[in-house]
């Protein structure tokens, strides 16, 4: 060990023995004190943008882990939990058990919730970067894929995202009013678990949603709807869907809704020879036996179909009124029954499919933008799939001249959609912000460069250095306290109604109650 080296560790060893036992009770634990400097005894300092299940589930890693950090979360909107409380079916209540977690993270006196401020718009992650010595990208994904076919912006064709978002109250989409009442036939176009929730919730008893936290306008207007018949189609086969058996079971019990057997042939004979997973979905669907012709309502799932056009009566309307599909079939027949089997679109087909429709629901997949700022501290962004570049939640620099392929950016962390894509349910969510934070805290306690370290560290002042630029602006923001006292006014008006909470989805009058 070299002299000078040697020195400071004793001179340090020497403070330590003399400092009163109340100040070495809060010293970090031995594996966090890698990275503090012998001159710098401040919290390590993360941002977490986005406060769904993914920042969540880093931020009450990272804490339980690394005792000291200090955590401030960004929420574009004044209150937290993100898909958990617009992206969760209403009548999935179980689903949303996660919040109470969540709440306990929050309760930690150092994690800070900021909210209403818009990262990218109401402060530049450039204006962040000096403050912190990491961020976390947690935001998720805002915006559904499209088809790209004709008579995709006819009116009565919808993202299945914004229907979803709509029924579940997230203030951009309160106002989407969809077609219901005018007419009976919907075609959904994918089959994975939000599809189908798409398809349970049009095809659902009233009443039964009423006890759920679904808004009164989208439970007045439910109550309003002509929609008899849902078909969820899909490019592929039974085996290759992408729904849960719990979400298929639900539907298939629906009472007084039919479900339409589906081909045997598109099942292996002998369904033991499938694993479990799949196994139990083939079963379900092969056995279920259809509801009498009496069911006022029809579910049906269609394969090997994929949609070329949505279609209006006359060039003279606007209004969609049938879907053209044309068959595909299997590339490899041998691997039909396989998940990851492939189909093309069989175009020597003569004749294609038309199914009648007066509303579809475009559910192929939901897709992450980037954040305004995200060049100016050199973080790339795949748009083809959505996500920042990462190697186990550490962004990675694209392979350019003279920089190595998957270096690791400094303090620059991904969880969630927009780190693997938006796939999965919230347990694989979990999982992979374990992941992340995993990572976090191994930099952390390995000695990594974390964010600035170039200039010599960062300020460390968080909030407090980026505060009077975000106020200058006009924002209000938002506390965890501020959302404690939206949660009561929203299970109060719940009550009154005869369920846990009537969502509030006004910004403004979100703002509103804090301020009173």
């Amino acid at each position: 060990m070299p002299p000078i080296v040697r020195k400071l560790n004793i001179n340090l060893c020497r403070r330590w023995l003399l400092l009163p036992k109340s100040i070495v009770s809060r010293w970090p634990h031995p594996e966090q004190r890698a990275w503090h400097s012998i001159k710098s005894f401040r919290p390590f300092r993360l941002a977490i943008i986005g406060s769904g299940p993914a920042g969540f589930y880093t931020a009450s890693k990272v804490m339980r882990r690394h005792n000291t950090a200090r955590i401030d979360m960004y929420e574009h909107l004044p209150i937290p939990f993100g898909l958990v409380r617009y992206g969760v079916a209403p009548d999935h209540p179980e689903v949303k058990n996660c919040q109470d977690r969540f709440d306990e993270c929050a309760e930690l006196p150092n994690f800070h919730f900021f909210g209403n401020v818009n990262v990218g718009f109401d402060i530049s992650l450039a204006e962040m970067k000096p403050h912190y010595d990491a961020i976390c990208f947690a935001y998720g994904a805002s915006k559904d894929r499209r088809l790209g076919i004709p008579g995709e912006d006819l009116e009565g064709v919808y993202s299945a995202r914004d229907f979803v978002a709509w029924y579940n109250g997230l203030p951009d989409y309160a106002d989407l009013k969809p077609r219901l009442d005018e007419g009976s036939d919907v075609v959904v176009i994918g089959q994975g678990n939000v599809a189908l929730d798409v398809a349970r919730v049009l095809l659902s008893n009233v009443d039964v949603l009423r006890k759920t936290d679904m808004p009164e306008y989208a439970l007045e207007l439910l109550s309003r709807s002509k929609v008899s018949s849902v078909r969820a189609v899909g490019r592929r086969g039974p085996m290759q869907g992408a729904f849960t058996i719990k979400e298929i079971r639900e539907l298939i019990n629906l009472p007084n809704v039919s479900f339409d057997r589906i081909n045997r042939d598109l099942f292996p004979e002998d369904l033991k020879t499938l694993p479990r997973a799949r196994r139990r979905i083939a079963e379900l669907l092969v056995k279920s036996r259809t509801t009498p012709l009496s069911a006022a309502k029809s579910f049906s799932l269609d394969f090997l179909l994929s949609p070329t056009s949505f279609n209006s009566h006359s060039s003279t309307q606007n209004q969609l009124s049938q879907i053209t599909f044309q068959q595909t079939h299997y590339t490899d027949p041998t691997t039909k029954f396989e998940a990851s089997a492939t189909v093309s679109t069989d175009d020597q087909s003569p004749k294609p499919i038309i199914l009648p429709a007066s509303m579809a629901f475009r559910s192929i997949g939901y897709k992450s933008e980037p954040l305004p700022g995200l060049s100016d501290l050199h973080i790339p962004f795949n748009t083809a799939t959505g996500t920042i570049p990462n190697a186990l939640g550490r962004v990675t620099l694209e392979s350019t001249p003279g920089v190595l392929e998957n270096s690791p950016l400094p303090g620059i962390y991904a969880a969630g959609w927009v780190k693997r894509g938006p796939t999965g349910v919230i347990a694989s969510t979990m999982e992979d912000a374990f992941a992340t934070a995993e990572s976090i805290v191994k930099d952390l306690e390995s000695g990594q460069s974390m964010l600035n370290y170039e200039n010599g560290g960062s300020t460390g002042l968080g909030w407090e250095g980026i505060e009077q630029i975000v106020h200058g602006k006009g924002v209000r923001r938002t506390s965890w306290e501020d959302w404690r006292r939206i949660d009561e006014v929203e299970k109060e008006r719940g009550w009154k109604l005869g369920k846990e909470r009537e969502k509030i989805t006004d910004v403004g009058e979100m703002l509103r109650i804090v301020d009173t």
